[in-house]
């Protein structure tokens, strides 16, 4: 080895030592993503990190911990020590849809966990395809009616929103529908496009570059008021359906954490979701920054619960564990 590069290596030893300890002191964080790396929710977890680090000063990583719908990654964080050294961000169907559809629950929600802060919301779609000659949501339907043989849907997975949101639509509208579950939103898209499938229910973000491209029509969305990325288009409420089924990224941590960490931890999330530049990015990819008290986290789960509740007990779809 040259003389030189040793003798700097050796310099920054202590350099390395220095930062080493001042790390341990300062502490590691885990944000615990149960999903795969590169999605919305993965870069609303790398933005958040990056913002709260010095806030906290504390290292803090994003782990994904994939699997199991979900499962894997929550259940890491419900067996974690409760002195901040894990934090759990998900969807909120994870945490009241699985609890629900689990023949033994792997979970309870509220026991488990301690809540930290709503981190932003997510739409879902209606989307038709090119062979449904309909303007709109009330024209969709009158084409369903008129053609009974065609009413097949898509939807991203078994036992998600957009799965329970097609059981009420059928429901509500009193026709009925057959479920194509799919892995994802692209091949929902790709067999619209095809004419595979008659319509399909699916992340907004994932259908609009289509909708754009007058690949296929968005018709309504799920969200309680009209979206700022389809302003044009009508919510289910306001074509009469009774369904709001918009979902959303939360933070929590394992049940017994000093509640002084958590309420720090919340207000650091928080207000990093109100930064402009923050609000940018996250808008860019789809997602709606919130930003809550644990308190509003709470209530917003417990609303949740209480809306499909009923609609998933009626559906009698049930994940053996």
């Amino acid at each position: 080895m040259d003389r030189r590069k040793f003798m700097a290596g050796c310099m920054g030893l202590p350099l390395l030592a220095q930062a080493s300890r001042a790390q341990a002191q300062a502490g590691l964080t885990k944000i615990i993503f149960p999903f795969a790396a590169g999605a919305g929710g993965d870069t609303l977890c790398r933005l958040i990190a990056q913002e709260i680090s010095p806030v906290l000063q504390r290292t803090i990583v994003v782990e994904n911990r994939t699997g199991g719908d979900g499962l894997i990654g929550i259940k890491s964080v419900k067996g974690a020590s409760p002195d901040g050294s894990m934090v759990l961000v998900t969807t909120g169907p994870t945490m009241y849809l699985l609890p629900m559809v689990e023949t033994t629950p792997s979970f309870d929600t509220a026991k488990d966990f301690m809540p930290v802060s709503l981190l932003a919301r997510f739409e879902f779609a209606v989307v038709i395809g090119p062979g449904v000659d309909a303007a709109d949501f009330k024209g969709f339907v009158t084409w369903l009616k008129a053609h009974p043989d065609k009413t097949s849907f898509g939807v991203p997975s078994n036992g998600t929103i957009p799965h329970f949101a097609g059981s009420k639509l059928e429901k509500d509208l009193g026709i009925p529908l057959t479920r194509v579950p799919y892995r994802g939103s692209a091949p929902i898209l790709n067999d619209l496009i095809g004419g595979h499938i008659s319509f399909g229910i699916t992340t907004l973000a994932d259908a609009l570059p289509q909708h754009r491209a007058r690949g296929v029509k968005i018709v309504g969305v799920s969200s309680a008021e009209r979206s700022p990325f389809a302003p044009d288009v009508p919510t289910l409420k306001e074509s009469g359906i009774d369904l709001v089924a918009d979902a959303w990224y939360g933070m929590w941590l394992p049940a017994g954490s000093p509640p002084e960490f958590a309420s720090k931890l919340g207000a650091a999330a928080s207000a990093a979701l109100a930064k402009p530049e923050v609000k940018e990015k996250l808008t860019a990819i789809g997602l709606i920054p919130v930003g809550s008290s644990a308190d509003g986290l709470s209530k917003e789960l417990a609303a949740n619960t209480a809306f499909w509740q009923p609609i998933v007990k009626a559906t009698g779809y049930k994940i053996e564990n």
